[in-house]
Formats: C-alpha cells, sequence, structure tokens
C-alpha cells in the first residue's frame, strides 16, 4: 500500500479502522484509503477481552451478549479493554443452564439459537470468536457480503458455519487455526478458555498485567466457597446492567438496534440485539 500511496493526513477513524487521505505516487490522484488495524492490535484487544470473559466464568457468570460494541477502551496509552452491557448476562450460581435465544444475532452461537439449554459460557467463546474476527476482517464473518441485512441468510450461516476469510486480509496459520476451533458448531468439541489460553498465536506478545493476573490465578471458585457474597455479586451485575455515561467502542462503527425477536422480518439488521425466550 505504501509503495504506492503517500499518506498525507488522517480523514477520520470509526469501529473498523481508520480513514486517510493520500496521494496516488503515479498519478497523483488524491484518494482516500481505508486503513484497517490487523494483527497484533487484534490480538491484543483478543487477549484482555479473553482474560475478562475468562474472570466473568470463574465467578460463574455468562455474559450472552460479548460483541465489540460492549467494550470500552480506557484513555490509557495501551488502552485497557473493558466488558460492559451485562442485561444479558446470567449467573450460574442464581439460575438455570440458560435456554433463551438472546444476544446480537451476528455474534450469536449455534447452539443459542437451539431453543433447548445449553453452557452459556461455552456461547461467549463464540462470540469472542466473531469479536476476533471483526476485529482482523473489518466485516462480520456470517453475514451474507451480497445481502448482509437479511437476518435469516445470517442464521443459517452461522448454522452451517459458512465463514471465509478474504484473500486480500492477511492473518497468520495459528490465528486462522485458532478462528477454526472457535467455530465449531458442536459447543462440546469447541476449543475452550483454558484451552485457547495455550494457544500459540494468543500467547505472543501477551501484556503483562495479563500474564501477572494469570500467575495469582482467577481460582475457579466452588459454588459454596465464593470469596463474594450472592448479595454482593447480584449488586455488581445490577450496577453492570445500568447504561454508562461514556461512549461505546463500537459508537461509529455497525449500526446497534434494539430488542429484536427471531420472528422478525428477514430483512433486518442483524447486528442488533434480540431476545426470544
Amino acid at each position: 500500500m505504501e509503495e504506492r500511496y503517500e499518506p498525507l493526513k488522517e480523514l477520520g477513524s470509526g469501529n473498523f479502522g481508520v480513514a486517510r487521505l493520500a496521494k496516488d505516487k503515479k498519478t497523483g490522484e488524491l484518494v482516500a484509503l481505508k486503513y484497517i488495524e490487523r494483527g497484533k492490535k487484534a490480538r491484543y484487544f483478543f487477549q484482555q477481552l479473553l482474560s475478562g470473559v475468562s474472570y466473568c466464568h470463574s465467578m460463574e457468570i455468562c455474559h450472552r451478549d460479548l460483541k465489540l460494541e460492549n467494550t470500552l477502551l480506557d484513555g490509557n496509552p495501551s488502552p485497557r479493554l473493558k466488558i460492559c452491557d451485562f442485561g444479558y448476562s446470567k449467573s450460574g450460581i442464581l439460575h438455570s443452564q440458560p435456554k433463551s435465544t438472546v444476544g446480537t444475532p451476528a455474534y450469536i452461537a449455534p447452539e443459542v439459537l437451539s431453543r433447548k439449554e445449553y453452557d452459556g459460557k461455552i456461547a461467549d467463546v463464540w462470540s469472542c470468536g466473531v469479536t476476533l474476527y471483526v476485529m482482523l476482517v473489518g466485516a462480520y464473518p456470517f453475514e451474507d457480503p451480497e445481502d448482509p441485512r437479511n437476518f435469516r441468510k445470517t442464521i443459517g450461516r452461522i448454522i452451517g458455519v459458512q465463514y471465509s476469510i478474504p484473500d486480500y486480509v492477511r492473518i497468520s496459520a495459528d490465528c486462522r487455526n485458532l478462528l477454526s476451533r472457535i467455530f465449531v458448531a458442536d459447543p462440546a468439541k469447541r476449543i475452550t478458555i483454558p484451552e485457547i489460553k495455550q494457544n500459540p498465536w494468543f500467547l505472543k506478545n501477551m501484556p503483562k498485567e495479563i500474564i501477572e493476573a494469570e500467575r495469582k490465578g482467577y481460582v475457579e471458585t466452588k459454588k459454596d466457597q465464593l470469596s463474594q457474597s450472592v448479595e454482593e455479586i447480584m449488586r455488581i451485575i445490577q450496577e453492570a446492567r445500568v447504561p454508562g455515561q461514556g461512549s461505546k467502542a463500537g459508537d461509529d462503527g455497525l449500526a446497534d438496534t434494539g430488542s429484536m425477536n427471531i420472528e422478525d422480518d428477514e430483512e433486518v439488521d442483524v447486528s442488533g440485539d434480540y431476545e426470544n425466550v
């Protein structure tokens, strides 16, 4: 890209990349180019996302609506990722196994669509994989590129695990392998968070704070050995469900609509939330 174009200035940034004004070195023509940070930056944020989800799971909380739009970045030079919007979260201590179809269609796991009980933690892994794909590619993995707003096509592609990585996107073999192990329809065969933590791609350039946290250990607490009381956990969950004042990381990206029922018209924005109890 740099061989042909001379970057001049940044025009703006959004959820998936940065737009820059550049000059074609051959023709002198001014063009707007989209630069998408991939690889290293995607891994950096994915490592933080997985660390946060792992902690939630150790506290017996599954999020059930993990997506790029439900993450926040602080103002540090090396931004720290925070998970937000626990409105669909479920406690393994206080609740039964989830069976309601909730979340954001583009990020939702196949088993969540079955209307049967499912493991919310392993469904979260799928959503983490979609988030990683979005950071790497700048598009949703299971949307039909020719018909991205067709809700039922997206659901069909999720169930059939029909996705591909565009030829123009350079992704390492280790990263491709990790995605292929996350995007597995059978939740029993899908890679788990402890297994992802041992993946070569995931372990590369691990931030020191995550390494230190892992060394201290997010001890898998048993239900009768909680480090926090049930009342305190519920208070934290309720606070997390209250919308914050700040902007979400995805506010400048794809549309994020309100609740949606699975029986809605097939021509809908599949990036929004829905709940089908």
